[in-house]
């Protein structure tokens, strides 16, 4: 692979966005093969900073690569499935909550942009089929009905309301089914 595609030791969040940005410009070029393709995701993936960048990037990238992935790219987050399970919970119910928090600021536009995030996230759960997504989820999902559990403090970090917690919860239970 070229050097363009090493992973530094203790990249930043930032580092990995920059990383996944010129990546995926690579893959819609058709200029990496396959296995190009995994070893950078793996990579990006194997540490939190970078996984998050991937994820912000990817699931919100313009393009459509997201839209249907690759077995490449599926097979790249399987190789991290506790950091990619935790990130996949977390981006489905951030996006879903996003979206109800756009619409009542009337700005229909973005809250479509989060839909597509929830969309694409709820796919790869889907592809994916991680248990640790399923014990996680359970997990976020108890949290919201029980009013503590592991996920409190990321709810209540994100002043999430009553109506945004319900969202998560249905789209959770619908991702998990």
């Amino acid at each position: 692979m070229t050097s363009v595609f090493t992973v530094p030791e203790g990249m930043t969040f930032e580092q990995a966005i920059a990383l996944t940005q010129s990546l995926l410009a690579h893959m819609e070029q058709g200029t990496l093969s396959a296995p190009e393709v995994e070893r950078a995701i793996a990579a990006l993936v194997s540490s939190e900073a970078g996984a998050r960048g991937f994820f912000v990037t990817y699931l919100t990238d313009s393009g459509t690569l997201a839209d249907n992935p690759d077995t490449a790219v599926l097979t790249a987050l399987r190789s991290a499935p506790e950091i990619v399970a935790e990130l996949l919970i977390k981006n489905l119910a951030m996006s879903a909550a996003m979206a109800v928090f756009h619409r009542r600021q009337q700005n229909e536009a973005t809250a479509q942009e989060s839909d597509r995030v929830r969309s694409r996230t709820e796919r790869l759960i889907r592809l994916l089929q991680l248990p640790a997504v399923q014990v996680k989820g359970q997990s976020l999902v108890h949290s919201i009905t029980a009013g503590q559990g592991p996920y409190q403090s990321f709810l209540d970090r994100w002043g999430y309301d009553t109506e945004q917690r319900q969202v998560i919860q249905q789209v959770l239970q619908q991702a998990l089914a």
